[in-house]
């Protein structure tokens, strides 16, 4: 009996599978699939997707406004501000704040629509009991004696610490009144906060990844969730990395096999869908 319904709810899926890979070849859009999700709860709108399934094809992601959200990840002083931990390592902050603009437009776009929005900060509890030792060694290492925990000189406090002001998002992008902030103790989320617990009680289906940095705390997230079986679509204007070569890279990384982690696009892409649309 078991397998007579493992078999039939097999079937049932490739057949779906095969009903959306006809629809795309005619259509060259990701239909946002009701029959696994349910009627539409918001409005429909189609984002532009670049390099997929090949290099210099294009195509189209749909979504539902009642089910997407807009992450936000890790847009806090330490990682794209003066005297926050990136800055006391040493690295070029114009490369990690270069998404600040191209978010702020982002949240302009949906604030006032249906889509959520999601922001996520990282750091550890004061005593740094969730962090772990080899994190802190290394981080000491690369500030030159100054690590994790710590307040550098003429710093704000101590570097990742919960309820430190470099530890906070920035103030160009900080929450307002309906958003969500999700605090985790690492680089991903899924082991070390709440996110997608919050993801699951809102119904979300399909994200739109904005933060940094595009090689860790945003590839970490995207990868898990591409796991969870979201829809993942990141804006690759928002987002950077503390070397260059590494956010081209991660960025490529995200194209392979056909969207292998999720789909890249623009601010301007995104953005004028969200008009098209209407959703205001």
């Amino acid at each position: 009996m078991h397998r007579n319904l493992a078999d039939k709810s097999r079937e049932e899926l490739l057949k779906r599978t095969d009903q959306a890979y006809e629809e795309f070849k005619r259509t060259r859009v990701l239909g946002f699939p009701e029959w696994l999700y349910g009627p539409v709860r918001g409005k429909r709108f189609k984002v532009e997707v670049e390099d997929f399934p090949r290099s210099g094809d294009t195509a189209w992601l749909e979504f539902d406004s009642g089910r997407t959200a807009l992450l936000e990840i890790d847009m806090q002083t330490d990682f794209c501000g003066q005297k926050g931990y990136v800055d006391v390592m040493g690295y070029d902050l114009s490369l990690t704040a270069a998404p600040i603009e191209p978010i702020k437009r982002c949240l302009e776009a949906v604030r006032g629509t249906e889509i959520k929005v999601v922001h996520t900060r990282e750091g550890h509890v004061p005593d740094l009991s969730d962090c772990p030792f080899n994190k802190i060694l290394r981080s000491k290492i690369i500030g030159a004696g100054v690590g994790i925990g710590e307040v550098p000189t003429g710093g704000l406090g101590k570097l990742l610490t919960r309820g430190e002001k470099n530890w906070d998002t920035i103030e160009e992008l900080y929450p307002v009144p309906g958003e969500y902030v999700v605090d985790k103790a690492g680089k991903g989320a899924y082991s070390t906060s709440t996110l997608f617990l919050v993801l699951k009680n809102l119904d979300v289906s399909h994200l739109i990844l904005t933060g940094i940095t595009a090689d860790v705390c945003l590839h970490c997230i995207l990868r898990e969730a591409n796991d969870l079986g979201y829809w993942c679509l990141v804006l690759k204007d928002c987002t950077g990395a503390t070397d260059y070569n590494n956010y081209l890279a991660a960025i490529e990384q995200m194209k392979m096999s056909g969207g292998i982690f999720g789909w890249v696009s623009d601010s301007q892409r995104f953005i004028r869908a969200v008009q098209d649309a209407g959703l205001r």
